[in-house]
């Protein structure tokens, strides 16, 4: 038996931290996550993507606003793996309130790294990326030689995220690497993303609990994948000789719309009476088209998804029906 290795997430409480608790506690990890206070004093509503393994975990508050917090923690766990999944993610959002967005995203990645540096240079650094980044696509298939062109605060914050996660393993030799994911949905996606917006409403319709389900632009065509399949890329780049960034996704496109119609045709319901248009929906700049090229991951990491599409969809689906009945 080799020794335990320390895992710690932020961002635990995420649909990522989450499916990736699951998948560390397997390896046998010693799994430690960075919560706020606030998730501590209201557990069924901030914990329950982790309900289930709360015995197995150990969770300590902090905030990725603080630095002395987070150094606290770093010093104390000097964990093996970092894995920085914790930000403000919700795109929309994130048109609304730009300062916090870019103050929590930018100033949690930099201190971290500075903790790092400082007091746990062994600790390998995971950051989540996202192909919010690519935002108004240069080429047709990203890549991770594609030029970045976000369009939105949170793209913004990822790609500042990302150069500072470059700079640290450039200048102090950290082992600190990038993962650009594309679009990862899941049962447990938040109900303000669209895909879970998409399989809750057509569960509550179906269940005669909703009339309608209301969208913005239904074109927008998205790479999306199962977050369950994601979180063993973060662990594969981590277990790497030597840091490097990675794009993953599934390399296949779908539209807002055939993620609905799809959803909608899995219990029996033609999608064009439901859909209504709303236009306060729609993004001040969208990002029209996003597709991986994961090549380097299928190489390097010797990782491809294992979820396609239609699974995904009717996975969200069937979950929602037994969680509205």
């Amino acid at each position: 038996m080799g020794k335990i290795k320390k895992a710690l997430i932020t961002g635990i409480t995420g649909q990522d931290g989450s499916y990736l608790s699951e998948f560390l506690l397997k390896k046998n990890y010693q799994v430690y996550g960075l919560v706020r206070r606030v998730a501590l004093e209201d557990e069924s509503h901030r914990l329950w993507r982790i309900k289930h393994i709360l015995k197995k975990i150990k969770l300590n508050s902090a905030s990725l606003e603080s630095y002395a917090s987070i150094v606290k923690i770093i010093q104390k766990i000097k964990p093996d793996e970092i894995y920085h999944l914790g930000a403000q993610s919700y795109v929309a959002y994130s048109f609304e309130d730009e300062f916090s967005t870019l103050n929590t995203n930018i100033n949690g990645t930099h201190y971290i790294l500075s903790a790092i540096k400082d007091f746990s240079p062994k600790s390998k650094f995971y950051f989540a990326g996202s192909s919010e980044m690519f935002g108004k696509v240069q080429k047709n298939k990203q890549d991770e030689k594609t030029r970045f062109y976000p369009r939105s605060a949170y793209g913004i914050s990822k790609v500042a995220g990302f150069e500072l996660t470059r700079n640290y393993r450039e200048a102090y030799k950290i082992f600190a690497c990038t993962g650009i994911l594309f679009n990862h949905e899941s049962p447990r996606r938040g109900f303000e993303f669209v895909t879970r917006k998409i399989s809750s409403s057509v569960a509550k319709i179906k269940l005669g609990k909703q009339k309608t389900l209301q969208l913005g632009n239904i074109y927008a065509k998205r790479d999306w994948g199962h977050a369950k399949d994601y979180v063993e890329a973060m662990w594969l780049m981590l277990q790497q000789k030597k840091p490097e960034d990675f794009v993953i996704g599934t390399g296949k496109m779908h539209s807002v719309k055939d993620f609905a119609k799809l959803a909608f045709s899995i219990v029996g319901l033609n999608y064009k009476k439901y859909i209504r248009f709303n236009k306060n929906l729609l993004r001040p700049s969208e990002v029209d088209t996003l597709k991986a090229n994961y090549n380097k991951a299928k190489k390097n990491l010797k990782w491809k998804p294992k979820t396609n599409f239609t699974q995904l969809v009717k996975e969200m689906v069937k979950e929602d029906l037994n969680f509205f009945k």
